[in-house]
Parts: C-alpha cells; structure tokens; sequence
C-alpha cells in the first residue's frame, strides 16, 4: 500500500507558476511510472505528464513547453512545476504511482487559475 500527498495547489493569476508536490509514503526508486492527471468541473480525468521508469517523459500537447515532472528518490517525493499558467489549467491535479501492476492516486489539490 502506498500513501500519496499532494500539496501545493491554490489560486494565481494567469501567466503565473505554481510547483505541485506530491510525497509517498514509500521509496519511489524502483516504481514502474509517476505522473500527474488533473481534472477540470464537468470533465473526464485528463494525463498532464507521466514519466516511465525508462527514463521517457510523456506531457499532453497542452501543456508541453509549460509543465515539467521531476523526482527525489531521497524525500520520495515527485514534482509539477506549472510556469505560464492558464484559465484553462484550472483543475483539481492527481499524482499517480504505478508499482507493479497497481495503481496509486493522491487525494487531488485544485488549482485555479484567474484571468
């Protein structure tokens, strides 16, 4: 079982930045993939950006050039760093952890972005 809290979200203005955080309670060393969804009122559950194993990075077209994840295997935690934020990036945003064949969400934190 694997625990993920999220913080970091809020309310800024357009053009603004914000880092999601989102810390486990296990080691993230050897997790399958990491990432972070973000769903918006009246919408389907979307992919921001996930990172594999691997090493690839995969962002969604809306957000590339603006979003980057990244990781610290020593806090166990994984990031968003949201820089040219939009109206339209107004969400609730979900990490996810993928051990194995199982699947871990975070709680949500919303973000909301003002014109």
């Amino acid at each position: 079982q694997v625990q993920l809290v999220e913080s970091g979200g809020g309310l800024v203005q357009a053009g603004g930045s914000l880092r999601l955080s989102c810390a486990a309670s296990r080691s993230i060393f050897s997790i399958n993939a990491m990432g972070w969804y973000r769903q918006a009122p009246g919408k389907q559950r979307e992919l921001v950006a996930i990172n594999t194993s691997g090493g690839s990075t995969v962002y969604a077209d809306s957000v590339k050039g603006r979003f980057n994840v990244s990781r610290d295997n020593a806090t166990n935690t994984i990031y968003l760093q949201m820089n040219s934020l939009k109206p339209e990036d107004t969400a609730v945003y979900y990490c996810k952890l993928v051990v194995s064949v199982l699947s871990y969400w975070g709680q949500g934190t919303q973000v909301i972005v003002s014109s």
